[in-house]
């Protein structure tokens, strides 16, 4: 079997540039080498993009020192449309050496600057195929305000919630207050446009409205403020269908939370306390039906390519609440998307070849 060459795209200038980092050593050390060529191409935090090495190890998930890719001098200079897809990389000495015709680019970028559209453009421009999200349906899900626009478009029910710009939060926080009021709370706040938990605040009441709106402004000028949904978090990782096939849902997993209120940062990348991640959930056959139904109903309604987590509630009343999709959800080994697969029957380094032919195909 010929080997593919796959290019694995990771760091990032987002806020989400460590886990990226983490989730590249579990993609570089569970990659089916027979298969795939690998050529690990991290991204600093200015946006330079470099050779890095193939060593997984150095790239491990350490909740007490993180990694990050550093700029070691290397430049990759991609190929031009149109002619072969060959990377090269200049050297920190000004030397420039083939890395040879790339066959997919695997993207394992959060946030901003990566799972927003914009490096999807960058390589549609450059008309080299990748894996994962395309332009249209990772900016949608990057924004929540558009994601959830676009879901009750399709009749797929979400939390009750609305968006505030900051110059209206400036200009008049009474009236901001008295429309949150109506939501009743507790409230979450969310950055609009930032990765899946960075930024995130539960306001139990109005006095720590204040607080939550300035811990998400940080992050956006634009902030989700939604109603807290009572019920079960359930998760369901979402596989694009092969050619006319249909899209692919797997068993449902749950975060059961301990000691941690809501399954903030920490809790769903760094491994902390509070939060267990558990796949298969302990669900009826109806429910599980019906969960893994609307996970693949909202991945059809953002035009979902590659894959996408698709994060729902359980309400005590058996109704399912869609509260969003992550076009590149968190892919270390402990993550709950792999987990989901592994429990239906796909192994982490099947799921890596899925999503690579995926992109070829």
């Amino acid at each position: 079997m010929q080997q593919a060459t796959v290019a694995v795209l990771f760091g990032g200038r987002s806020s989400e540039h460590e886990i990226s980092s983490a989730t590249a050593g579990g993609v570089l050390g569970a990659i089916d080498r027979e298969r795939y060529n690998v050529i690990p191409i991290g991204i600093t935090r200015d946006g330079v993009f470099v050779l890095e090495k193939d060593d997984p190890a150095r790239f491990r998930l350490d909740a007490d020192k993180l990694p990050q890719v550093v700029d070691n001098g290397s430049r990759i200079i991609w190929p031009m449309p149109g002619g072969p897809r060959e990377l090269r990389v200049e050297r920190e000495n000004g030397s420039v050496e083939s890395l040879g015709e790339v066959d997919v680019v695997l993207p394992i970028l959060h946030g901003l600057h990566g799972e927003d559209g914009t490096v999807q453009g960058f390589l549609d421009i450059l008309e080299i195929p990748y894996a994962g999200g395309g332009v249209l349906d990772s900016a949608i899900c990057m924004d929540k305000h558009f994601m959830k626009i676009a879901l009750e478009a399709d009749g797929i029910p979400t939390a009750p919630g609305i968006t505030v710009r900051r110059g209206r939060w400036n200009a008049e926080p009474g009236v901001v207050r008295g429309e949150v009021a109506e939501l009743s709370y507790p409230v979450f706040v969310k950055p609009a446009r930032a990765g899946s938990s960075v930024g995130v605040s539960k306001a139990h009441d109005e006095s720590e409205l204040a607080e939550a709106m300035a811990v998400a402004y940080a992050e956006d000028d634009k902030v989700l403020i939604e109603r807290g949904i009572v019920g079960r978090e359930i998760e369901v990782a979402v596989l694009e269908g092969r050619g006319s096939e249909p899209t692919r849902a797997s068993l449902p997993g749950e975060i059961v939370l301990t000691t941690r209120e809501f399954y903030d940062f920490e809790g769903k990348y760094l491994g902390g306390d509070g939060a267990d991640v558990v796949c298969p959930a302990d669900l009826t056959d109806e429910q599980t039906g019906r969960i893994r139904e609307i996970a693949a109903r909202a991945f059809d309604a953002v035009d979902g390519r590659g894959l996408a987590r698709v994060d729902v509630f359980l309400t005590d009343d058996g109704e399912v609440i869609v509260n969003e999709l992550n076009t590149m959800p968190g892919f270390t080994p402990i993550s709950m998307y792999p987990k989901c697969w592994v429990a239906t029957g796909l192994s982490y380094a099947d799921l890596i070849s899925e999503l690579i032919e995926l992109a070829r195909a």
